[in-house]
């Protein structure tokens, strides 16, 4: 599946950085141009999305959230 529209206006199109993996949860590090951007996600999540460092992914911001998805 292919993200074709989306509302989150805040992207930021980067590079997984660092991955710290947890039982549950994992901090995902992604360097963009404009620094470093840290997300918490499921690490369900990212074993689906075979995130790794050097994966290019965007990060997208929405109030306290950050989101992420692979390129």
């Amino acid at each position: 599946m292919a993200i074709q529209a989306i509302n989150v206006r805040n992207q930021f199109k980067g590079k997984v950085k660092e991955i710290l993996r947890g039982d549950v949860l994992s901090e995902v590090d992604v360097q963009t141009p404009w620094g470093i951007v840290t997300s918490v996600i499921t690490t369900r999540s990212v074993d689906e999305l075979q995130l790794e460092p050097g994966s290019e992914v965007v990060a997208l911001v929405k109030s306290t959230e950050v989101s992420i998805a692979k390129l």
